[in-house]
């Protein structure tokens, strides 16, 4: 398999604090990568760095093979690269079908000029669109909520529902940061059902951030340990599991880095496409 994102010795820097040092790895197209560590490891900052929210201080960082250092999160959204949030970012007074025929970019539609004289287009375009929605709420299976407001779902439909928006455009890569957190078994057992799908059926490559070990030990392989801003270490899960490095880190007290206290890491509030 080929790197799809390739993170060269990447750092950033707040003030004096290295939240993310010197940190290199990769994520393979067609795998499902998981991405632990300890709280203030620097997994967040490495996922905002890499989804175009954040700018490296130093280093690289290559989406299927071009680099795309410091490039803004659209323009990532239109070379393929998608990212769900922890806190799901729905326009909640917008139905579920409407959310996701948001998603595709520079549609006829958003053009005045193009609403005024060309309307058949514009028709036709949204047509199509509505049709893409409505497979992908039947791929996800909850075409029942598909005219309820997405403000009204629960946590876990919400969650399904990022993951219906990364499928209405041709997704290369999908950043899942912690797609588990407030969602019950039931839903979330849907969710990873759908994400092995995707994967499996539709090629999507996915980087996942996740506190659920279950979660983890289905869906990734293999799965990144970051700890002090940097890669610990990588492996199968089971692996990782038995790695005493590991478990110190987790477990046997803060690691040890360039700052005393380290500011926890938080989603990231900024609205993406």
């Amino acid at each position: 398999m080929n790197a799809i994102i390739d993170v060269r010795s990447v750092t950033k820097r707040f003030g004096g604090f290295h939240a993310v040092d010197e940190c290199t790895l990769s994520v393979q197209k067609g795998s499902i990568t998981g991405l632990i560590g300890p709280n203030g490891a620097g997994k967040t900052t490495l996922f905002n760095m890499v989804a175009g929210t954040y700018v490296p201080t130093s280093g690289q960082i290559l989406l299927d093979g071009k680099d795309v250092t410091g490039l803004p999160a659209h323009e990532l959204f239109r070379r393929g690269l998608l990212r769900t949030f922890q806190i799901a970012h729905e326009f909640s007074h917008m139905t579920v079908t409407e959310n996701l025929m948001m998603v595709p970019d520079r549609q006829s539609g958003e053009n005045l000029t193009s609403a005024w004289f060309q309307p058949a287009r514009v028709a036709r375009e949204e047509t199509a669109v509505r049709r893409k929605a409505e497979e992908v709420l039947d791929f996800l299976k909850i075409t029942q909520v598909k005219n309820e407001l997405a403000g009204n779902l629960s946590g876990g439909q919400k969650k399904l529902l990022e993951l219906g928006r990364t499928m209405m455009v041709d997704a290369k890569v999908v950043l899942l940061d912690e797609i588990a957190a407030g969602v019950n078994r039931t839903l979330l057992n849907d969710l990873v059902f759908n994400i092995e799908r995707l994967n499996s059926e539709l090629g999507y490559t996915f980087f996942v951030i996740e506190h659920d070990m279950d979660m983890i030990a289905r869906l990734c392989d293999p799965v990144i340990v970051m700890a002090a801003g940097s890669v610990m270490t990588q492996g199968h899960i089971e692996e990782i599991q038995k790695n005493e490095a590991v478990i110190e880190a987790y477990f046997g007290g803060s690691p040890t880095g360039n700052a005393t206290s380290p500011p926890a890491e938080q989603p990231v509030s900024e609205a993406q496409p």
